[in-house]
């Protein structure tokens, strides 16, 4: 064995497992404070940059699905409604597989593009594009 694979073994071996194991892109979870019949979701803006999404279409999705309304206060969206964190997440993970994994090679390298009223996920890095689920 070569001392450059010796040497490779060796980095190899004091990677940490999840650096090795896991994938490059990791669903955000939300940071969430209930004050009495408020949620307050302090990291908003931080989870649809980590999606790479415009803040407002995340948030008109959230809408939809809590049924709540909403209010901004110091980059934080207060819902009103008591909604837990694990609730938060799975609306999250909803997100994510309707509007920001490619449905074809499932990589989360894609857009949201809109042609005649019509909005597209559009895959960066296969090139597909696939009609998304109109939020009514």
């Amino acid at each position: 064995m070569s001392d450059y694979e010796k040497m490779l073994d060796l980095c190899m071996e004091r990677l940490p497992k999840e650096c090795r194991e896991g994938s490059r892109f990791c669903i955000p979870r939300a940071e969430v404070l209930i004050q009495g019949a408020r949620t307050i979701f302090l990291n908003f803006y931080d989870v649809s940059g980590a999606l790479r999404r415009d803040p407002k279409h995340l948030l008109k999705f959230f809408l939809k699905e809590l049924a709540t309304s909403y209010e901004e206060k110091d980059k934080k969206v207060i819902f009103q409604g008591r909604f837990p964190g694990n609730l938060m997440d799975k609306k999250i993970e909803i997100y994510v597989k309707n509007y920001v994994i490619c449905p074809n090679c499932c990589k989360p390298d894609t857009k949201l593009v809109k042609i005649d009223r019509i909005d597209f996920l559009k895959c960066e890095a296969c090139g597909s594009k696939q009609v998304v689920k109109k939020m009514k």
